[in-house]
């Protein structure tokens, strides 16, 4: 018989209210228009995940099923800010629960959609910029309504990728801008850990800690565009105390040894900090890393390996408050999980070794792991 889970106590709020909530009985009547949207939006998100996906295909050197001219060049904007970028500003603007909110998750949206437009991809961009400051100004009311370090090292993470944005639009590559999109998604998910922790009481100085070593962060992104050796060791640094601090004070150390949701959301959250330990190390230890075997570890090793990990182990969470519809734990999930770090592994083992098929074996199977996961949280939700 499975375990229905674990007690109460061994939960941070969000996660208890995640297990304990009864399932909502089934309306006949159409959801109404607010659910309706973050239905749309979420699916833009999803969306952007397939054609980056699709991109991601083409710069493995492999036929994939849809192509344009500028698909493989904008991988990095449709899965950054198209798809990551737009859960996290669609989670903060249901948090603000004011309507003017949801302008952020649809620029992210909508203008990383536009770049594959016959439009100028600035317009693109310019739409993604407009999401990024209405974040911004998310994070403003947030911060007025309960300032918290959480909030605020969530808006340093906001602000890198406003950064890397307009940055973009100055033609800056990609690879020279990673450390900043990186820092959006470390910062967000490292910010919204802290509010979790706080269940567990942590000291003054655990906050303060990782105030100081965020900012450190950020300012070790700014010194690889001008500095890129010194950068980099600094960047690697601040990654690297930011992944001690996770160890210390994140629940997770805790709830693994739970059952059910809360043992599969630490097992999906520890793989996740040691993904960012790995880019921490490579930065750290590798020099500037703008190309090359380095550069597509440090990039799945955050993007992929921390970012998405994190996406699988707050899923369970996250979706009922935006769907408005339960996600019912199934140790099944467990198969994505399992799937995404054994397709990273494969990965980058491909480029330490410079062995072409193993490094595309594990690109494949990495979306395989990702459309199962979607596939599988599709088909509870749906079910309940």
């Amino acid at each position: 018989m499975e375990n229905p889970g674990p007690t109460a106590t061994s939960l941070p709020q969000e996660e208890r209210s995640a297990v304990s909530r009864p399932p909502s009985p089934p309306r006949a009547t159409k959801p109404p228009a607010t659910v309706r949207g973050r239905y749309l939006l979420l699916g833009g998100a999803g969306v952007c995940l397939l054609l980056g996906l699709n991109a991601g295909v083409l710069l493995l050197g492999l036929p994939a099923l849809f192509n344009t001219e500028r698909l493989a060049e904008v991988h990095a904007q449709l899965m950054l800010i198209g798809f990551l970028g737009t859960l996290i500003a669609l989670e903060r603007a249901i948090a603000l629960r004011r309507t003017w909110g949801f302008v952020a998750p649809a620029g992210t949206a909508v203008g990383s959609l536009l770049l594959l437009s016959a439009a100028p991809a600035a317009v693109g961009q310019l739409l993604q910029l407009a999401g990024l400051v209405t974040l911004l100004l998310v994070y403003r009311q947030l911060w007025r309504r309960s300032p918290s370090t959480a909030v605020a090292v969530q808006t340093l993470g906001a602000v890198l990728a406003m950064g890397a944005v307009v940055m973009w639009l100055g033609s800056v590559a990609t690879p020279a801008l990673f450390p900043w999109l990186g820092g959006f998604l470390i910062l967000t998910i490292v910010g919204e850990r802290l509010e979790l922790a706080t269940v567990g009481a942590p000291p003054r100085s655990a906050e303060v800690q990782l105030l100081v070593t965020s900012a450190g962060y950020v300012a070790a992104a700014a010194a690889t565009l001008l500095w890129p050796t010194v950068g980099s060791v600094f960047l690697g640094l601040a990654t690297l105390a930011l992944v001690t601090w996770l160890l210390r004070f994140d629940v997770a150390r805790r709830t693994i040894r739970a059952t059910g949701l809360p043992r599969y959301v630490a097992v999906n959250l520890l793989c996740g900090t040691a993904w960012l330990g790995v880019a921490g190390a490579v930065w750290l230890f590798g020099g500037p890393v703008v190309d090359g075997a380095a550069y597509d570890v440090v990039v799945h090793a955050v993007g992929v390996g921390f970012a998405l990990s994190m996406v699988l182990a707050h899923a369970p969470i996250i979706l009922p408050a935006v769907l408005r519809r339960p996600f019912p734990y199934r140790p099944v999930l467990y198969v994505a999980t399992a799937g995404l770090q054994v397709a990273l592994l494969l990965r980058v083992a491909g480029d330490f070794r410079s062995a072409t098929q193993l490094w595309q074996v594990g690109g494949m199977l990495t979306v395989v792991a990702i459309l199962a996961f979607a596939v599988m949280s599709a088909t509870l939700v749906a079910r309940r």
